[in-house]
C-alpha cells in the first residue's frame, strides 16, 4: 500500500478507508460536533451557465474557508477512523469478543449531548465503531466506585435528590429544608453508583486513547485537527 493517510503499529490505513468514512457523515452534522461544517455556498453558486464571473474578494474568502473546513474535516475523520482501528486491536489484546463490522453504509449519526460530553471526536468514534463501544464497556465493567464516593455525591448534590413533591412546590434545597422532600440515599444510591462508574469508564477510555494513538504516524493532509504543526489546526474535539 502506497501513501496512507496514518500508520498504527506498524500497520498503514489507508486514505480510501477515512474517505468511505466521510462519505456516511451528514454534511450538517449536530451543533458543536466538530465537522467544521461548510458555510452556505454563495447565492448562484449552482448556476448551470458555464462563463463565471471573477471571484470577488468574498468569495475568495469564501473558497478558502470552505477549503481549510474541508481539510480539517479529514483530519478529524483520519481521527475516528484510527480511533476504531486502536479499539479493534484492543479488543483482541484484551480478549474480548470481536466486533462486527461496520456498515460501509451507516450514516453516522451522533448525540449533541454524547458531544459536549464527550468531545467529537470520540462522540463519533463511539457512534461508529462497534469496537469502541466494546472496549468502552469493558473499562466500565472493570471500575469500583467506594462506598464513600456515592455518599459523597449524594451529599454535594441534594438539588437533584428532590422528590417531585418537593419540586412541585419549589422547594430550595438549600435553605432548610426538611428530609422528607429528599429521595432516601438508599433509593438514590443505585443509579448515583451506575452515573459514576460509567463516568469512571468513560475517563479510563481518554486516558486509553491518549496512550493508543501517541505513536501513531500521520501523513500530510490527515493530522489531528488541533495539531499546531499545520497551519488549519485549531484545537476542537
Amino acid at each position: 500500500m502506497t501513501d496512507p493517510a496514518a500508520v498504527v503499529q506498524g500497520n498503514p490505513i489507508p486514505k480510501e478507508r477515512v474517505e468511505a468514512f466521510l462519505r456516511n457523515v451528514p454534511t450538517a452534522p449536530p451543533r458543536g460536533a466538530g465537522l467544521y461544517q461548510y458555510a452556505a455556498p454563495p447565492r448562484g453558486a449552482t448556476s448551470p451557465h458555464p462563463a463565471a464571473p471573477a471571484k470577488q474578494p468574498a468569495e475568495a474568502h469564501h473558497s478558502a474557508s470552505k477549503s481549510r473546513a474541508e481539510r480539517q474535516r479529514r483530519r478529524w475523520a483520519t481521527q475516528v477512523v484510527v480511533a476504531d482501528e486502536l479499539a479493534r486491536r484492543a479488543c483482541a489484546d484484551r480478549n474480548l469478543p470481536p466486533p462486527p463490522e461496520v456498515s460501509p453504509t451507516h450514516l453516522l449519526t451522533i448525540a449533541e449531548s454524547d458531544v459536549a460530553d464527550l468531545g467529537s471526536i470520540v462522540a463519533a468514534a463511539l457512534a461508529h465503531s462497534p469496537a469502541a463501544r466494546t472496549l468502552l464497556a469493558a473499562l466500565e465493567a472493570q471500575q469500583t466506585v467506594p462506598e464513600e464516593a456515592v455518599r459523597d455525591y449524594y451529599d454535594r448534590n441534594r438539588d437533584r435528590f428532590l422528590t417531585p413533591a418537593a419540586l412541585r412546590r419549589g422547594i430550595d434545597p438549600f435553605a432548610r429544608p426538611a428530609p422528607t422532600d429528599f429521595v432516601p440515599y438508599d433509593q438514590a444510591r443505585e443509579g448515583i453508583a451506575r452515573e459514576l462508574q460509567r463516568a469512571a469508564g468513560r475517563r479510563a477510555f481518554f486516558a486509553w486513547f491518549d496512550r493508543a494513538r501517541a505513536d501513531v504516524e500521520y501523513a500530510a493532509g490527515h493530522e489531528h485537527p488541533g495539531d499546531p504543526g499545520h497551519p488549519d489546526h485549531e484545537h476542537r474535539h
